[in-house]
């Protein structure tokens, strides 16, 4: 008995041992991430941010391991787990991630354990350490109070506290407009009340090029969401390039087509906290993975879908629109996400691994907002009953190496979940003139923008886009997704003689990487509305001289900048209502390196 227990208590501080590890590393990550945009170093950033993808299962696989080969797994039997697990709630009495730490638990006892362990006795299925009023030293956030310096001398002390190690080029001015902008959202009628003040949280959020200060106004009680994206220059000069006000501004830079933030945190549960207050609408599912933590994420969303199984009593169905020919597809009306599965009968002739590897790519990818990110799931138990008939009949059609049936459960071995969109091509059936109009142009921007990010759609039809309930355009069907810079774009040679016309084979040679842009047309623009529309604002996308150029730009280091907020809420259009601003603007973000202008990257 005391062997056993002794055992329990060394697995438990074996586990979190390898969550600590895991951890200090995500934080010098971010730590890191300042370090190098200081530098503008735009290419380790991008590294950066790929590589900490995988330190997560890495840390896993390395805490399986030294459990498999440290101790004697058949004097574990199923009361020991439970021992295990208690010892480990524990530990984390004092520690500062204890809902990450549980986590990654579950994480190493579902490579040990079988399914039927996946419950409370043995798993964090519940949290068990609160972290609602957790909080770091010194705390997540700095409060200023303006009523006693002035608004302009707080927040020149609040950029300050930042600890940039660039110079700024004309810091005076861009608080000027920063005040301006502020006065002019709160209106000539606000009045300051004893509670006026500024939050800010303690570190800042790096993503590519830009550096993201978030916080809020509050006056009364109420509150007000910021952000302030602070951008270099051509000569690593910093300056603030505008204020965001209000939770779909906010939200936008979070939003789940974006790359992930990389953000030093002690105490991520209380910055996820603050991110609430800015959002309350966002799921915490969301906010820790677009914080970097979407493995969190990941058991956040799993415990909403419980929660919200229990609370509803609709079927999963297929979802609306075309079928894939390599993905089969299906939601619950009542949550706003898609279940996404590999077919086994797919009709295009690509490998279940291959597919794998187009998802990966993508989440390691700088995703422009246009992309939509995924969490991937093995062994996702649905109940039968909540299934509609025509999908089960379908997934077993389909997909029978993915399915496990266990008694009133039906169990799939793998898929991908993401957020509900409507298909594009639905979209536009049933839109009105103005809504066609913003659609086709989001459609064409969306395709540049990912073009800017070296990433070629492949398959641009329509129904592989999707239409956000904010309105944007995103794409989500992976599997011909190529590098730009691995296309060869052509032209269609001109017919030899009038047979070539005719010929139902093509006249010339294609190669295996060849594009014909002058060919996208034939299968987009069937619509005389729709082809109005984008000849008018992308015709260029059916010129193969329009992807060479922007092809040898990549090749070149050379990107376009692609920003999470408009154009026109720049400073940089403001410039002249200032009377001692320089009368030109200073240049943008510097085009050097491979990563794409400051912006969400997702």
């Amino acid at each position: 008995m005391k062997r056993a227990l002794d055992q329990a208590v060394a697995i438990a501080e074996a586990i979190l041992a390898g969550f600590d590890r895991h951890y200090a590393l995500f934080r010098y990550n971010a730590q890191q991430a300042k370090s190098r945009y200081e530098a503008a170093d735009w290419h380790a950033i991008r590294h950066l941010a790929r590589e900490r993808i995988d330190f997560y299962d890495a840390r896993v696989r390395e805490a399986v391991e030294r459990i498999e080969t440290g101790f004697d797994r058949r004097e574990l039997a199923a009361g020991n787990w439970a021992q295990v697990k208690r010892h480990y709630v524990a530990l984390l009495a004092e520690h500062r991630q204890p809902e990450l730490a549980e986590t990654f638990f579950n994480s190493v006892c579902a490579k040990l354990l079988h399914r039927t362990y996946f419950h409370n006795d043995f798993i964090f299925v519940r949290p068990a350490v609160a972290t609602d009023y957790l909080d770091g030293d010194p705390p997540s956030f700095r409060a200023y109070y303006p009523a006693r310096d002035g608004l302009p001398a707080t927040l020149h002390r609040m950029i300050v506290e930042l600890g940039l190690a660039c110079p700024f080029v004309d810091i005076d001015r861009d608080l000027r407009l920063v005040v301006r902008a502020i006065d002019e959202w709160l209106g000539p009628e606000f009045a300051p009340s004893s509670d006026w003040q500024l939050n800010v949280l303690r570190t800042l959020f790096f993503r590519n090029k830009g550096a993201y200060l978030i916080g809020r106004l509050i006056n009364d009680g109420e509150v007000t969401p910021f952000a302030i994206p602070i951008l270099q220059d051509s000569r690593g000069r910093l300056y603030l390039d505008t204020i965001l006000f209000g939770p779909d501004r906010i939200e936008t830079l979070f939003n789940f087509s974006r790359a992930y933030f990389m953000v030093d945190m002690e105490v991520p549960s209380a910055y996820v906290r603050f991110l609430k207050t800015l959002m309350p609408t966002k799921p915490e599912s969301e906010l820790y993975t677009m914080l970097g933590l979407h493995k969190q994420g990941k058991t956040a969303f799993f415990r909403d879908f419980l929660a919200h199984l229990k609370h509803s009593g609709d079927k999963f169905v297929i979802a609306p629109g075309i079928k894939g020919l390599v993905m089969g597809v299906f939601t619950l009306p009542s949550f706003p996400y898609v279940f996404k599965i590999i077919k086994d009968k797919r009709s295009k002739d690509v490998s279940r691994e291959f597919i794998k590897k187009q998802y990966q790519l993508v989440k390691t990818h700088d995703r422009v907002g246009r992309m939509a990110d995924t969490w991937e799931y093995s062994d996702v138990p649905f109940p039968k009953a909540r299934l509609d008939p025509s999908l089960l009949a379908e997934l077993r059609e389909t997909a029978p190496s993915l399915l496990e049936e266990d008694g009133d459960t039906l169990v799939i071995r793998h898929l991908y979940i993401e957020r509900r969109m409507v298909p594009l091509n639905l979209w536009l059936e049933r839109c009105t003139d103005d809504e066609r109009v913003h659609a086709v142009v989001e459609y064409g921007d969306a395709i540049k923008q990912m073009v800017a990010a070296d990433i070629f759609p492949g398959d641009m039809l329509w129904k592989n886009f999707g239409v956000t309930r904010q309105g944007r355009v995103v794409f989500y069907d992976y599997d011909e997704v190529a590098y730009v810079t691995d296309c060869v774009f052509r032209r269609i040679p001109p017919p030899r003689t009038p047979e070539d016309e005719m010929a139902s084979e093509p006249w010339y040679t294609v190669g295996p990487h060849d594009v014909f842009p002058e060919e996208f047309g034939t299968f987009l623009l069937g619509d005389p509305r729709v082809r109005s529309i984008f000849m008018n604002h992308h015709g260029d996308l059916l010129e193969a001289e329009f992807w060479q150029r922007k092809q040898a730009a990549v090749r070149a280091g050379r990107f376009d900048d692609v920003f999470p907020y408009p154009e026109s809420v720049r400073f940089r259009n403001r410039y002249d209502e200032d009377e001692t601003a320089p009368a030109a603007a200073p240049p943008a973000p510097s085009p050097a390196g491979p990563a794409t202008a400051p912006q969400p990257a997702h």
